[in-house]
C-alpha cells in the first residue's frame, strides 16, 4: 500500500479523490463505459471491491454497481458535506474515499440478475479492473 506522500506524488488526482474526498468530473473516468468482465479492486491498496457482474449503466457518468463483491472490504459512512446528506463509500483496508451510495439503483439488471435497488456510484480513479 502506498503512503499518502507516495500517492500524492505519483497520482495527484487519485490522492485528491481518495484522501480529500474529491470527485472526478462526470463521464470522465476510464471505467464509466467499461464492459469487460472482472473484479474492480481498490487502486490504492488492492482490496477486492466490486464485481463487473453487478455493474450497470446508470447514465450518471460514474461507474455504478448494485452491491459490493465483498461487504467486508467497504465501510459506509453518513456524510453531510456540502450541505447534502449522503452515505459515503470507503475502502475498509486503506480508508480511501470511493464514492457514494444512493437508493435509486435497479431492482433487476439487464442480464436478469436481481438488483438491490441501490447504486454504488464510484470514482474510476480509485479503481483498477482485474480482468477475467
Amino acid at each position: 500500500m502506498k503512503t499518502d506522500e507516495e500517492l500524492k506524488k505519483e497520482n495527484p488526482e487519485m490522492y485528491r479523490i481518495a484522501r480529500t474526498k474529491g470527485t472526478e468530473p462526470a463521464f470522465s473516468g476510464k471505467y464509466t463505459d467499461e464492459k469487460e468482465k472482472g473484479m474492480y479492486m481498490c487502486a490504492v491498496c488492492g482490496a477486492e471491491l466490486f464485481s463487473s457482474d453487478m455493474k450497470f449503466d446508470s447514465g450518471t457518468g460514474w461507474p455504478s454497481f448494485t452491491e459490493p463483491a465483498n461487504t467486508e472490504n467497504i465501510v459506509l459512512n453518513e456524510n453531510s458535506s456540502r450541505g447534502i446528506k449522503r452515505t459515503e463509500v470507503l475502502c475498509k483496508k486503506c480508508g480511501a474515499h470511493l464514492g457514494h451510495i444512493f437508493d435509486d439503483g435497479p431492482a433487476s439488471l439487464p442480464d436478469g440478475k436481481k438488483g438491490t435497488g441501490q447504486r454504488f456510484c464510484i470514482n474510476s480513479c480509485v479503481l483498477d479492473l482485474k480482468k477475467d
